[in-house]
């Protein structure tokens, strides 16, 4: 397969690159960026001609399928180029900064028959099988996910600052890390209806447009769910302050790591097992995958439909919070307590 790789600037980027380059039946054959230097810096790994305008790049290279990043504010726009040209793609979330563009490009994608892959990666998580084998017949009850990434100097240091700002990149550590635990808890129950019935979000560390702390409650499916992420942590990129708790009808599971999965039956037998649990881990197996399915003729682990229907969550979580501006338009103000 012929691939290309849009807005590479995004630090993102090594998790479809490296990948790509390892398979031996994929050939990484362009890369591209508005900032072209950029792109040519992730050219030189790729041993393949860097250009400041995907559209260019797609038009002359003409590539079998593309993994698309870039600003979350340009994602949109470059999904229905990808889809008027029907390429297959893999999208980088949130693919939109608000439900309605996400609902939009779904739809497009859905009408021209193309292959849009979102990488909700933590659906290859083995935490998925493990609930539904050691808790077969058990309702779930409670999900609690915690997940708590590096502050915001990190987005500075990777050339990224549009991460900061609500125009440019919809919000906060909600949309950018919680969007995968908003996914996770559809994909645990079973993909029942889940509403939004509290949030809480602040910008008390940073300051900044974007929230860097949100709490959301959720119920649906006889659970109630919380979500908690933040960019509050003092750590290196892709380490996390995370904490997993669900509760099924007869069973514990606790996630304090993120190698460790404690499982504890009501009557207090305690197992553990050593398996992944955070997202960086398994982009490489998204990639393979990905690719194996555009060439089967599968659909994709996760689409834009299923963005939408986190980012519909997403947005009504924004909505719920008294502290935060309307979310639509992007790039409403921050309303704040007075100090």
């Amino acid at each position: 397969m012929r691939i290309v790789l849009i807005g590479v600037a995004h630090w993102h980027t090594p998790f479809y690159l490296n990948p790509s380059l390892e398979l031996p039946d994929a050939t990484v054959v362009g890369v591209s960026d508005p900032d072209l230097q950029r792109a040519e810096e992730v050219a030189v790994r790729g041993h393949c001609p860097a250009f400041a305008d995907y559209r260019e790049m797609c038009t002359q290279l003409r590539p079998d399928f593309a993994f698309a990043l870039g600003r979350h504010c340009d994602m949109a726009e470059e999904a229905r180029f990808l889809i008027d040209a029907r390429i297959p793609f893999a999208m980088e979330k949130p693919c939109a900064i608000s439900s309605a563009e996400a609902h939009d490009i779904a739809q497009r994608a859905a009408r021209a028959g193309v292959f849009a892959a979102v990488p909700f990666v933590l659906r290859y998580c083995p935490l998925i099988d493990t609930i539904r084998e050691v808790a077969a017949g058990d309702n779930l009850q409670y999900i609690n996910f915690k997940f708590v990434g590096g502050m915001v100097d990190r987005y500075h240091q990777q050339r990224v600052e549009w991460m900061l700002d609500r125009a440019t990149a919809g919000g906060g550590p909600l949309l950018n890390l919680g969007v995968h635990h908003l996914d996770l808890c559809r994909v645990l129950l079973n993909d029942a209806p889940l509403e939004v019935v509290g949030a809480a979000m602040s910008n008390h560390t940073a300051r900044l447009s974007i929230e860097d702390h949100a709490m959301v409650l959720l119920r649906g499916g006889g659970a109630t769910c919380v979500v908690e992420t933040g960019y509050l942590y003092p750590a290196p990129n892709s380490v996390f302050d995370m904490h997993y708790s669900i509760r099924t009808a007869h069973h514990y599971f606790a996630a304090r790591d993120n190698r460790t999965l404690e499982i504890v039956t009501d009557d207090r037998q305690r197992t553990t097992r050593e398996m992944p649990l955070t997202n960086v881990f398994f982009y490489p197996e998204f990639v393979r995958d990905t690719l194996r399915r555009v060439q089967a003729g599968e659909k994709p682990i996760a689409d834009l439909d299923d963005m939408a229907r986190a980012m519909d969550l997403v947005q009504a979580a924004y909505a719920a919070d008294p502290l935060q501006a309307p979310h639509t338009p992007p790039g409403g103000a921050w309303r704040s307590r007075p100090s």
